[in-house]
């Protein structure tokens, strides 16, 4: 197992979390254990032409209707992260909690992500936190809303969002947590975990680690197979620190995840 004792990446306190698709400059409310937020807009691609219709260029998160999701949805859920963060932890979409606060990864699945940042000795205050698809798509079952997978189109259509964050952190190495997050990165609607060898890199560029997404560990039975789950979680994490340090070079028979 990689080991390291040292953090990654201590956000400087000159440095500002952004928060891409929000208006430019409106200040978002602190919650417990975040800070505040300055909100950054791209209206356009900067890596080249965008062949998006002016139609579906929506200004901010609140106002995309590029798909259905937002009418069910309490809001939008943006990333958020330090504008420079080194290191891109993309999730599959918010849970029930996250689409209640507006702030990504901090429901049950957060929590382990939590412990796993820690074990794997990254501050997350470091990172860029992020989904694929940015609202919530669930389902009613008596009083409580059900989680289900985004469609392809669904994740096809927050892929503009997911591009302009790519574009303003420009991170060293991006964490695939789960299939769906794996799928919207490298833009690969085959693309497996158990397939995929990792790391791996985009057609961007971009240098990709893919593992379990959180839930999936709180979803795994049996303690062994739960305690593997959660341990392969965290080594993804290590091998992602390393090749952040690296300077997302990764050296040969060295730094990949199991």
């Amino acid at each position: 197992m990689l080991s390291y004792s040292s953090k990654t990446g201590a956000v400087d306190a000159s440095d500002r979390v952004f928060v891409v698709g929000r208006h430019a400059m409106r200040a978002r409310a602190p919650r417990a254990g975040m800070r505040s937020a300055c909100a950054m807009t791209r209206a356009s691609s900067a890596s080249g032409a965008d062949d998006t219709p002016d139609d579906q260029r929506p200004a901010t998160l609140d106002a995309c209707r590029r798909c259905g999701l937002w009418e069910h949805a309490t809001q939008p859920v943006p990333g958020t992260g330090p504008r420079h963060a080194s290191i891109v932890l993309v999730g599959e979409q918010p849970g029930d909690q996250e689409d209640r606060t507006g702030v990504p990864f901090v429901g049950a699945a957060g929590h382990v992500l939590d412990r796993a940042l820690d074990a794997a000795g990254i501050d997350r205050r470091s990172v860029y936190l992020t989904n694929a698809v940015k609202h919530f798509k669930w389902e009613p079952r008596g009083k409580r809303r059900l989680h289900k997978t985004p469609a392809q189109r669904e994740i096809t259509a927050c892929r503009y969002w997911l591009d302009r964050e790519l574009e303003s952190v420009h991170p060293r190495v991006i964490v695939a947590l789960g299939g769906t997050a794996l799928r919207a990165v490298l833009q690969d609607n085959d693309a497996t975990l158990q397939r995929t060898p990792t790391p791996t890199r985009t057609a961007q560029g971009y240098l990709v680690v893919a593992t379990y997404h959180p839930s999936y560990v709180l979803r795994t039975r049996g303690a062994d197979s739960r305690e593997h789950a959660y341990q392969t979680l965290v080594d993804a994490l290590r091998t992602a620190s390393k090749l952040a340090r690296d300077d997302g070079k990764p050296k040969a028979g060295r730094g990949d995840a199991e």
